[in-house]
């Protein structure tokens, strides 16, 4: 069960969304291959909602602009680090192999957090039934 989650929130210009794709890609193949639980990134789409500050107005987003909601779960704090810090040493990550200007670095939002509620999917209650062989 996940109990550590780095989340992240970047603003992206809507024509780099084919670009930043790709770059998602190589760090999920890469984060999963050094033991990450799950690795998401996700693209806005319906984030000017009515209710609370929205997406929209907390990110000041022009009209060619989404954002981008991505998480990536790990079974603790220690095991995050221990991730991480094999993700950072992996040439795949070199920045010299990325376009600066897909997005805003000034703009993205970073952050740890731990896990304090989760749910699963509830598995039926009783013993499991076994089919019999019929004698024959």
């Amino acid at each position: 069960m996940a109990k550590y989650v780095d989340g992240f929130v970047i603003p992206l210009k809507k024509k780099n969304l084919k670009a930043y794709q790709k770059m998602a890609q190589i760090g999920c193949n890469v984060w999963m291959k050094y033991g990450a639980l799950d690795y998401y990134e996700c693209v806005g789409a319906n984030i000017s909602q009515a209710w609370g500050t929205n997406f929209q107005k907390t990110y000041k987003l022009k009209s060619d602009e989404t954002l981008i909601f991505a998480f990536v779960t790990y079974k603790s704090k220690k095991h995050r680090d221990a991730v991480n810090s094999k993700v950072h040493k992996d040439a795949q990550m070199n920045a010299e192999n990325y376009d600066a200007d897909v997005f805003d670095m000034k703009r993205f939002s970073a952050g740890e957090f731990e896990v304090i509620v989760k749910a699963t999917p509830k598995q039926k209650a009783g013993p499991k039934k076994t089919a019999k062989k019929a004698k024959r």
